[in-house]
């Protein structure tokens, strides 16, 4: 066996055991997700009657009105008009790890069954949110989903850009009405707490600190600031030109997008070579790019 040969063999086995620990990452991330939604459901949310939201909520709901329905049950007929959805709209890949997330939910809220002594309410509702946002936050951050709302807010976000947080919030918001009249504004706001705080934690999960921001400079010392962005941080940086709107002096203004980690450094290093620039940091929803970028990978 030549040298050159033993090299492609060595290489092929590298990426079939990166791909196999992809999976297994993904399984991982899925599998951990579901069990804090399940525990959330069986420990809190149906012994405190809460509505959750999407698909899970519509199948609580028709358990509580047809208590003989399970609830796995009915999560998975009613996900099946979404995953056809999905199949048309997004990655075979995504799809794919769905369908795993989708029958991994459905195991986890059927098999696991956990007491959580929560008395009050409020802290419930709370805890359950945490939960929930948490594990529907690790599943999202896997190549997958757990089916259901998940599929919708993945197909608005690469389609629109509209956010996860934001679909959430406006499809659950017919839920809580419907809360509304058919029990009451207790159950109701309760609920809204509980998909309130899960909508929060999820986002919070699904870009943490790889949220980016972007940064606009304007200093008569732009040279400098651009330099040391350049080289001590390893940034890009955009230059504009721009008129003072009073002065009618020629301005540069500089444009750069950095991780929530590296923006105490720009600000830093704006502070200390003019602490008269003028600097704006403004959030973003999605930064597609190599080296920057923190775009969806579904």
């Amino acid at each position: 066996m030549t040298n050159e040969t033993m090299h492609k063999d060595t290489q092929t086995y590298s990426r079939k055991f990166d791909i196999f620990v992809e999976i297994m990452r993904n399984i991982g991330l899925i599998g951990l997700g579901n069990t804090l939604i399940a525990g959330a459901v069986n420990g809190i949310v149906i012994p405190h009657e809460f509505l959750s939201g999407g698909v899970t909520g519509t199948a609580l709901l028709i358990h509580y009105l047809f208590p003989f329905m399970p609830v796995a049950g009915l999560y998975l007929v009613l996900n099946i008009p979404l995953f056809v959805i999905g199949w048309a709209f997004v990655g075979r890949r995504f799809f794919i790890y769905s369908i795993v997330g989708m029958l991994s939910l459905s195991g986890t809220i059927e098999w696991v069954h956990v007491s959580i002594p929560l008395q009050d309410k409020l802290l419930a509702a709370l805890f359950a949110g945490i939960l929930t946002g948490i594990g529907g936050g690790l599943t999202l951050r896997s190549h997958g989903s757990a089916g259901g709302l998940d599929i919708l807010s993945v197909i608005l976000l690469k389609r629109f850009s509209i956010s996860i947080g934001k679909t959430f919030l406006s499809i659950n918001a017919v839920v809580l009405l419907v809360t509304t009249c058919l029990f009451s504004l207790e159950t109701a706001l309760y609920s809204f707490i509980y998909i309130y705080i899960t909508t929060r934690m999820m986002e919070l999960v699904i870009t943490g600190i790889s949220k980016r921001k972007a940064v606009l400079i304007i200093s008569d010392h732009w040279a400098k600031i651009s330099e040391e962005i350049m080289f001590r941080m390893d940034r890009g940086v955009t230059q504009f030109h721009g008129q003072g709107g009073y002065s009618g002096k020629a301005e540069k203004i500089l444009y750069a997008v950095v991780s929530m980690r590296e923006l105490h450094r720009i600000k830093r290093i704006v502070q200390n070579i003019d602490p008269e620039a003028f600097l704006v940091v403004q959030d973003t929803l999605e930064v597609m790019g190599k080296r920057i970028g923190n775009q969806p990978h579904w």
